[in-house]
């Protein structure tokens, strides 16, 4: 259940049905990718539904590009983590979420291409990096309130390519896949949330507002580079 101050997720097909129809008439095949948390006979392969990230509209790679930059920036956040803390609590909560974060990124290349990702990422990677260590440094509140700040815009990110995505449309396979990861993002941020006192001092709350400010500067980054 969201914590208190979270908006519970809402997709809403979008409104100009037109501008969607215009941009999703060509629809072709794809490696395979596996849905998260899908398993057994009943899991569909995103091969089988997906479009090649070439047969695309330009939004929509970029919106992916941005999606495959952002799962190596979650990667290397929770490796900051892990390199400087000795918290047991955060080591734990920290190895958890790199495992399903590892998954999204393994989803994101497989429907990305090499020649589509972002020439941004040995920055992506360092900045990573560095919000997961420095937070580290100062104890479990940072960590956990500097989580909650990242997922808190993932969600927001998602949300938006989710709504312009029209439900049985072309791209209702991409639209599932995610929506699977926000899910994942919006578990992280609420576990974040419980986890971090609610008193912050105001060095906190600016780092929270610098995190969140970087990350969409950083999606508008990959997104044209």
């Amino acid at each position: 259940m969201p914590q208190p101050g979270h908006q519970a997720t809402r997709h809403a097909p979008p409104i100009d049905a037109g501008e969607y129809s215009r941009e999703t008439e060509v629809v072709g095949s794809a490696e395979e990718v596996a849905v998260p948390g899908e398993t057994g006979e009943g899991a569909w392969k995103a091969s089988e539904v997906l479009t090649t990230f070439s047969e695309q509209p330009r939004w929509l790679q970029q919106e992916l590009r941005s999606d495959h930059a952002g799962e190596v920036g979650a990667v290397m956040i929770y490796r900051g983590v892990l390199a400087i803390s000795r918290n047991s609590s955060v080591r734990q909560f920290a190895e958890a979420h790199l495992c399903t974060e590892q998954k999204h990124l393994k989803l994101m290349e497989d429907i990305v291409p090499v020649a589509g990702r972002t020439r941004l990422l040995p920055v992506w990677r360092l900045m990573g990096w560095l919000t997961g260590a420095l937070p580290a440094l100062f104890g479990p509140r940072a960590v956990f309130a500097t989580i909650e700040a990242v997922e808190t815009f993932v969600d927001q990110h998602y949300e938006q390519q989710i709504v312009r995505l029209y439900p049985e449309g072309p791209y209702d396979a991409l639209r599932q896949v995610l929506i699977d990861c926000q899910a994942d993002e919006v578990s992280h941020r609420d576990e974040a949330a419980q986890l971090a006192t609610p008193a912050r001092g105001f060095l906190l709350r600016l780092w929270c507002v610098i995190v969140g400010a970087g990350s969409a500067a950083a999606v508008v980054a990959a997104k044209r580079i």
